[in-house]
């Protein structure tokens, strides 16, 4: 979150990548911390991660990750994860 917060003002990326499975922030935490803040509203995430329960993507997801894709996976994979979320057409 603190690179993310350190970006100038106005500029946002067009997706964030996270991982469960992170120092210092988990990728939950990460997702929620974004969601907050009304700077990042429109901000595409996707958790991207190993972590393969079904309860723990219903966590990321309600949180508010926009789509998750579990490793490993294709390059084909990714991208129409980042087509659903609008960042690829």
């Amino acid at each position: 979150m603190a690179r993310l917060a350190q970006l100038a003002v106005g500029e946002v990326p067009d997706v964030v990548l996270v991982d469960w499975n992170m120092p210092e922030m988990d990728g939950l935490e990460f997702i929620k911390a974004v969601r907050r803040d009304a700077r990042y509203k429109g901000l595409p995430v996707l958790m991207v991660t190993t972590e393969t329960e079904t309860d723990q993507m219903l966590r990321a997801l309600t949180a508010g990750a926009d789509e998750y894709l579990m490793k490993p996976f294709q390059k084909e994979s990714l991208v129409d994860k980042l087509r659903l979320v609008g960042v690829v057409r």
